[in-house]
């Protein structure tokens, strides 16, 4: 069995854990050890924002990949949002090539993972009250159109008209 441990931290006075993990996530350690996760999870339901620092995660495999991308989904849902930081080249490689950082905003050190989350809130808004009812779009409805057709030009349209003979003086 490899060696691994995670731990959380409550940042005072706000809605967010950073959860340090270090060592080696592997199918050896990963079930035992996520559960402290889900358990800071299950403590804050709504709202909830995780920093993962993974300065000192050397390794983690496809199932630790896995329940990261599942925490991701539960957060959101509850409102929260979650982001790593300080990954090392080798760990966000990894989170790259399977595209968990297209969900997931990667940082360079906590508290820039911190200050990442007030640019939104940590609990979810309040329903806004609807608008005054808007009528639908009406869809154009096609005009009737009246086609002319030619008619046969009159004979005495088209000839000439007479011209009046020089006046004399």
């Amino acid at each position: 069995m490899t060696d691994a441990s995670i731990f959380t931290e409550d940042v005072a006075e706000t809605q967010i854990k950073i959860v340090h993990i270090s060592g080696q996530l592997d199918e050896s350690n990963v079930d035992e050890k996520i559960k402290e996760v889900y358990h800071v999870l299950e403590s804050n339901p709504k709202g909830l924002n995780l920093v993962c620092d993974l300065e000192k995660l050397e390794y983690m495999n496809s199932k630790s990949i896995g329940y990261l991308t599942d925490l991701y989904g539960k957060i959101s849902d509850s409102g929260g949002q979650i982001a790593i930081a300080n990954a090392k080249p080798n760990i966000l490689d990894i989170l790259q090539v399977v595209g968990l950082t297209q969900l997931i905003k990667t940082f360079g050190s906590i508290d820039e993972a911190k200050s990442s989350f007030s640019a939104q809130p940590a609990t979810p808004a309040p329903a806004a009250q609807p608008a005054a009812p808007v009528a639908p779009p009406q869809t154009p409805q096609p005009q009737p159109t009246t086609v002319q057709e030619p008619q046969p030009a009159s004979p005495q349209a088209s000839q000439p008209a007479p011209q009046e003979p020089p006046k004399t003086a």
